[in-house]
């Protein structure tokens, strides 16, 4: 979804120029075929209630739109009402507080440079162009949450529409019910955040990157080598693998290892990554970088333009694991023999949860994370890759204890992303909250349990 730069409207389905309003909401290139009756680009407030009350008024359901990023397009639905949020895109920092206030369609990037210049940082989206809605709905995975913790546990307050039309505001102090709820809840949350208040800390002195490049014929002996360090590796070093067609600097098939890390001093960021230039695979990496100081904003602007340029047709899914590694590598080897063309990829996440998190909705998380994009850009190319993602991780859900809802795919794959409890919790809170079913919800739910 590119930044507007026009004044938001309401658009009728039928007028002219329609479709590609509705379509131009998402990042992802697909069409699916589902159009609201109506779409209100809001440029505040006031124009989010109206839009809520002509939604009661007129019996539609309600979808939300904040940075459209979604690869399931969770937006894009039959009939209702589309809300824009893209244009509430304010950004107040007080630096005195630690606090800032921001407006859902805010890019992640925009906030990270805001919180540079003060010294200042909070875990945003390592994709610079999500929205802030949209990611600290779903739990918000940003860089160094392995140390500050996700995103919306830096979410301190709301301000919310609820379905009736009232604008209120929720804290642990204050409808602590929504403020529970809209930690996790993603697409499946029941009101509309024109506003998050946000906890921020200070900003680590150094950050950079070391990574290291093999030829994917060593894929089982890296996953092995990764899983015996990953819970050894220290929580400021974002430890990830990608499986590309395009490694860098390879130009073909291959694993890049990357160990983003952020930390007080630059000698404290080498003693963290020295386990991947030490590690007894080290001679057999097609190359190994130094550790480079980058900018969270550097390496997100990379990786955007390297794994996800701009309308690209999309497919996504993901599991969490705490599977033995010897149990994934099957469906590992298959994700990497599969591939679709680059920039298509799979990612390898050692995250390694702390044993407690806030009471909140987000309550689903493992040792590690795995998921899998698959890219193309010619619709003729749909039935070829439109489910290999879907594919692929059904394959390996055996394995897995459930989904991040960042990177869900539930309208094709339903499958879990919250406690069991905390799911009955949130619809009981739903139930008292939007009691006409308002909003949409998720496009699919966990299966029931036996």
């Amino acid at each position: 979804m590119k930044r507007p730069t026009t004044k938001g409207r309401v658009w009728q389905r039928g007028e002219p120029g329609f479709d590609a309003a509705v379509l131009a909401t998402s990042f992802s290139g697909r069409d699916p075929g589902h159009r609201p009756k109506l779409m209100v680009q809001a440029n505040d407030v006031f124009e989010v209630i109206a839009a809520v009350k002509r939604a009661r008024r007129e019996g539609l359901k309600i979808s939300v739109c904040s940075g459209g990023h979604s690869w399931a397009q969770n937006h894009l639905r039959p009939d209702g009402l589309l809300l824009d949020l893209s244009r509430l895109r304010g950004i107040e920092i007080d630096a005195g507080q630690r606090i800032a206030r921001v407006g859902p369609g805010g890019w992640c990037v925009d906030l990270d440079n805001a919180l540079k210049r003060q010294g200042l940082f909070m875990p945003v989206a390592h994709a610079p162009d999500v929205g802030l809605g949209g990611f600290l709905l779903q739990g918000g995975f940003g860089w160094s949450s392995r140390v500050y913790g996700l995103g919306c546990e830096q979410v301190i307050g709301l301000d919310l529409v609820l379905a009736d039309g009232s604008l209120v505001h929720a804290s642990a102090e204050e409808n602590a019910d929504l403020y529970w709820a809209a930690r996790g809840a993603g697409p499946g949350f029941f009101a509309v955040v024109v506003r998050f208040h946000l906890r921020l800390h200070p900003r680590p002195r150094f950050t950079g990157m070391l990574a290291q490049v093999f030829a994917m014929r060593h894929l089982e002996e890296v996953f092995t080598w990764a899983d015996a360090v990953g819970a050894e590796v220290a929580r400021e070093v974002e430890f990830q693998i990608l499986l590309t067609p395009k490694a860098m600097g390879l130009f073909a098939p291959g694993i890049e290892v990357l160990a983003p890390v952020m930390t007080d001093s630059r000698a404290r960021a080498s003693a963290m990554v020295d386990f991947v230039r030490r590690s007894p695979l080290r001679r057999k990496a097609h190359l190994t970088t130094p550790l480079l100081p980058l900018s969270t904003a550097m390496m997100s602007w990379g990786a955007s333009i390297t794994h996800f340029p701009p309308r690209m047709r999309w497919c996504a899914d993901n599991l969490w694991t705490d599977a033995p590694v010897a149990d994934l590598l099957p469906g590992l080897r298959a994700v990497a023999d599969s591939l679709p063309p680059a920039p298509s990829h799979a990612l390898w996440l050692n995250w390694h949860p702390p044993a407690q998190r806030p009471d909140m909705a987000f309550s689903l998380e493992a040792k590690r994370y795995f998921a899998v994009y698959g890219e193309w850009r010619q619709a003729e190319d749909d039935a070829r890759y439109g489910n290999w993602a879907t594919e692929r991780m059904q394959a390996m859900a055996a394995h897995g204890k459930g989904i991040q809802l960042a990177d869900e795919n539930l309208g094709r794959r339903p499958a879990r992303f919250m406690a069991e409890a905390n799911l009955a919790r949130l619809d009981r809170i739903r139930a008292e909250r939007d009691p006409e079913g308002r909003f949409h919800s998720w496009m699919g739910r966990p299966p029931a349990v036996d």
